[in-house]
């Protein structure tokens, strides 16, 4: 049954802690309430969640946001980071100390260790026994002149149930029994997540939740404290699948990259990124693979997300980035690329010989960075052959034979493609090209593949390709 949403204007938020880069799955996150929120035609916020001091740093909130804009989300209204709100919560946090919805506590690491291992014998859930909240103020202050570091918890219901309902996952339900009293304000004086994310979305008026499975659990938390607040109203609720990795393992670095910073510094297109991750879940109608954001916009709707995690796959992520590049006009990558290849090659590169590259690369290459590299050979400053395919030059069935029926054709022939076609030279002395071929390859670009062979020579210029072609043999000895 599909849930009532709020009649209000829609207002969504991203919630990022600024403690490393950008993962793909809170960059998935992020484009999904991006895009809830311009299909119902509400707002979406950008909420810098950063309380925890010691791990929270500037410049990953403020490399958060550029990634954001990278991928075409932007956002209403001015940031806002918790870190400035920090008189609020502690207000909150002593009219809980006051009703008696919360109190404080006292015990070491080495002592909430021992609570848990004791809770563990007896077949207890883990968490807090609630041994302190009944403190008498000597007690407190005894505490206190020790110099023990203070951490304020909040009461939970011993009995009962708590539930919500999520759009995705229908009715989600816990028993107070399993959730102990939890850390709202931490030993250095901060609020914990559970608080800050309470007060904000009541403050920020926040009526739509979207944000990733791990963090259902904390939900039961938040609206606890929302009704200890004053605020009985539930936001809508929605927890999306986790992103997996092949081996349905949650997705980490062991897996490659995970940042989406990774991504963009590889040569992915922030179109495709956004395409690919937007699938990640949902699908659009009539299953199709290339959407724009346009699209998207129209057609995302939080209650058609699956339940089940998503594979991160970077095979098809790479096939879509191509598929983008190939649909791209030539001259808009050469506008895009220019200053990669720039950082990569300096100014002394000539322009229209890379314009002709990037023609060359386009129908083939999956990332701009693939592309680079394809052209590496052509602005090398000093061209060498590496190791590896030295080895597999002297390997090659008759290469010495093969680089002097193309040395010697190279000399004398017109310096057309169709002069340079080197096919029937390699014939001449008995060889397939697809056998001989990858030795020439080898010798002018370094290795078994790069750009069309034939385009490759005509571009470098003869001397240039004679000269390789002799140092190649120099390395055969």
């Amino acid at each position: 049954m599909r849930m009532t949403q709020p009649h209000i204007q829609p207002r969504l938020r991203i919630a990022p802690s600024p403690t490393g880069q950008l993962h793909v799955g809170t960059a998935r996150t992020a484009l999904y309430n991006f895009l809830y929120a311009r299909h119902l035609g509400g707002e979406f916020f950008m909420r810098i969640e950063d309380t925890d001091v010691t791990r929270s740093k500037r410049e990953h909130a403020d490399a958060f946001c550029e990634m954001l804009r990278w991928m075409g989300i932007d956002w209403d209204g001015d940031i806002i980071y918790q870190s400035d709100r920090f008189e609020m919560y502690t207000q909150a946090i002593n009219s809980l100390l006051e009703k008696g919805l919360a109190y404080e506590c006292f015990e070491t690491p080495e002592e909430l260790e021992a609570i848990n291992a004791e809770r563990k014998e007896k077949k207890l859930p883990p968490g807090y026994d609630g041994r302190a909240r009944n403190l008498t103020q000597d007690q407190i202050q005894a505490y206190k002149n020790e110099g023990r570091p203070r951490t304020v918890r909040f009461i939970t219901p011993d009995s009962g149930t708590s539930e919500f309902e999520d759009a995705i996952r229908g009715k989600v339900s816990v028993l107070w029994e399993n959730v102990s009293d939890f850390v709202i304000e931490r030993g250095d004086g901060t609020p914990t997540f559970f608080l800050a994310n309470a007060i904000d979305d009541i403050d920020m008026d926040i009526t739509h939740v979207v944000r990733g499975e791990d963090l259902i659990d904390s939900t039961h938390r938040v609206l606890a404290l929302r009704r200890a607040l004053g605020n009985a109203e539930q936001p809508f609720y929605a927890h999306t699948p986790m992103i997996l990795a092949p081996d349905r393992s949650k997705l980490s670095k062991r897996h490659g990259a995970v940042s989406l910073e990774s991504y963009r510094d590889a040569g992915y297109l922030p179109e495709a990124m956004v395409n690919y991750l937007v699938l990640l879940g949902w699908a659009p109608s009539n299953d199709r693979e290339i959407v724009t954001l346009e699209e998207m916009i129209s057609e995302f709707d939080i209650f058609n997300v699956n339940k089940s995690g998503a594979i991160f796959d970077v095979k098809k992520l790479e096939w879509m980035n191509g598929e983008y590049i190939r649909a791209m006009q030539t001259t808009s990558i050469v506008t895009r690329l220019k200053t990669m290849a720039d950082a990569r090659y300096g100014s002394s590169y000539d322009f229209e010989r890379f314009e002709r590259a990037v023609e060359l690369a386009q129908p083939r290459a999956t990332t701009f960075v693939a592309m680079l590299d394809q052209m590496d050979p052509l602005f090398a400053q000093d061209f060498s052959i590496g190791q590896e395919y030295v080895e597999a030059l002297r390997s090659t069935d008759q290469a010495i034979e093969i680089l002097d029926a193309v040395e010697k054709h190279l000399t004398d022939c017109d310096w057309t493609l169709v002069g340079i076609d080197l096919r029937d030279v390699v014939s001449e002395i008995g060889l397939k090209p697809r056998k001989a071929l990858p030795a020439v390859y080898i010798a002018i670009e370094g290795s078994t593949s790069g750009l069309p062979l034939f385009d490759f020579i005509e571009l470098i210029g003869r001397d240039e390709a004679i000269r390789r072609m002799r140092n190649a043999k120099l390395l055969l000895g």
